[in-house]
């Protein structure tokens, strides 16, 4: 109907002959349209063009979403295959939607159409990476980061380079560990790249290097953070959570697997990232390291989930027997910056799920390698509000999450894609279906949620639902 109005207005005024009225019709015609589809919420983007959309907090300001799902399911839009292997979690932008894989000997950058899901283009940016451990071996992991027209990606082996949105052409390109003297991680790099005015910040763990700011123009550094072992700046390697003999290592944290979040407090702006053996806060001015939290960290150096900074704090978990733990920033009268521990919980270790704050509450799932639970936690005090740990009742094992319209999109590990809606009081759910042509791989590719459509990603294959409400 919009269509119609505008298009039998902008007929009006063209059979119009008179020069002094056409102009001011156009005008009129213009402004018309301009409200019409302000009106009718179609002026609006709501993409996700990074890692956990558009805050990096998994959360979409998206509205208009289906509240219940039918019996079968959202009804799907279209699917593609022939991406190639790798757990990359998908951005959305300007119409476009960008991932990574491997396709036989190449690390590739591809770009769909959100339209239909067709290829628009595919770029090669290093060799096809290897490593030992079975998990997770057929791809990365890292979502690439939209900036304008320019899009930022992270390989297995390090490799960060930046394409030109529109037709993947390497604009510039930099190795983690052959520029940085960085040393992957036990299974490789998996990390988001994140855009912040003009830099791009990276995360080699080398000895000299722990972190880096890049000029996302030229790919030039612009600073390098660095960040001791042991909170007491001493370079014998410390136990950690979860305990174990001790750890051999070099004198810095290193890399995890982690991706940065930015935030302000205290009048400066900062770069928080969980690294192998904490949760770090750096300068962005200058990469200084401001503060630090070490006890959401594992004694394995397995720390994924992101960090979340709300009115003052951050919140970090990860598994392998630690689990997740609040910390208040302070600053003291001579500007120096503090992180102090209000409460921790082994009732949230989060594995690679990720977990979202609403309503004053963190939902996430609990668990390592095992089946886990989706449980809520209270945000400011710790208090569990309710979990999914009795056997006989439980009806979500682990698995990711993502926010948008009053909803959780939960994914499970094993496959089943979840709506839940979020309640301090108690698990409601509403609805689920069964993502079809199930691989063999776990589900690690959190859900994607953008401008109206629901994304899910399964190796080779993407799946594209709609969620708008009718």
């Amino acid at each position: 109907m919009t269509k119609t109005i505008i298009q039998f207005t902008y007929e009006a005024m063209i059979a119009i002959k008179s020069d002094l009225f056409f102009p001011i019709c156009r005008t009129f015609a213009l402004a018309f349209a301009v409200s019409v589809f302000a009106q009718n919420g179609l002026c609006e983007q709501f993409d996700w063009p990074q890692w956990q959309g558009p805050e990096r907090t998994a959360n979409s300001k998206e509205t208009g979403l289906l509240q219940e799902w039918p019996t079968e399911g959202p009804p799907l839009a279209w699917k593609v295959k022939g991406l190639g292997g790798g757990d990359s979690t998908p951005s959305v932008a300007a119409g476009c939607i960008y991932g990574m894989s491997h396709r036989e000997s190449d690390e590739v950058v591809w770009t769909l159409s959100e339209k239909d899901g067709k290829e628009i283009w595919a770029a090669r940016i290093a060799p096809a990476a290897s490593q030992n451990w079975p998990q997770s071996k057929e791809g990365p992991s890292a979502t690439p980061t939209v900036d304008g027209n320019r899009l930022y990606v992270m390989g297995l082996a390090g490799n960060v380079a930046c394409l030109q949105a529109t037709d993947g052409k390497v604009l510039w390109q930099r190795n983690l560990v052959a520029d940085f003297g960085g040393r992957s991680p036990m299974w490789s790099f998996r990390e988001s790249p994140l855009v912040d005015g003009d830099k791009v910040i990276c995360t080699p763990g080398g000895e000299q290097t722990t972190i880096v700011a890049l000029n996302k123009l030229n790919g030039e550094t612009i600073w390098k953070g660095f960040v001791p072992e042991r909170a007491d700046g001493g370079t014998e390697p410390n136990r950690g959570p979860g305990g174990g003999g001790p750890r051999m290592g070099p004198p810095n944290t290193g890399a995890a697997y982690s991706s940065a979040i930015a935030i302000d407090f205290g009048g400066q702006r900062q770069y928080v990232q969980f690294l192998a053996t904490t949760v770090a806060g750096f300068s962005a001015t200058d990469g200084k390291l401001l503060w630090r939290y070490d006890k959401p960290a594992n004694g394995m150096r397995i720390n994924i989930s992101t960090p979340i900074f709300y009115d003052g704090y951050v919140f970090a978990a990860s598994a392998y027997g630690a689990g997740g733990g609040l910390a208040r920033l302070t600053k003291s009268a001579t500007g120096e910056f503090a992180a102090e521990e209000v409460w921790f919980s082994k009732s949230m270790e989060n594995h690679h799920g990720g977990v979202i704050l609403y309503n004053g509450a963190l939902f996430g799932s609990h668990g390592g390698n095992g089946g886990g639970y989706l449980a809520c936690l209270d945000f400011k005090t710790g208090e569990v509000l309710w979990n999914e740990r009795d056997l006989g009742k439980r009806r979500v094992t682990k698995g990711s999450v993502a926010f948008a319209d009053g909803r959780i999109y939960y994914r499970t590990e094993k496959g089943p894609i979840v709506l839940i809606e979020p309640s301090r009081k108690e698990y409601l759910e509403r609805g689920r279906f069964d993502q079809p042509e199930r691989t063999d791989k776990p589900a690690w590719a959190h859900p994607v949620i953008a401008n109206g459509k629901l994304y899910i990603r399964d190796q080779d294959a993407l799946f594209c639902y709609d969620v708008r409400a009718k």
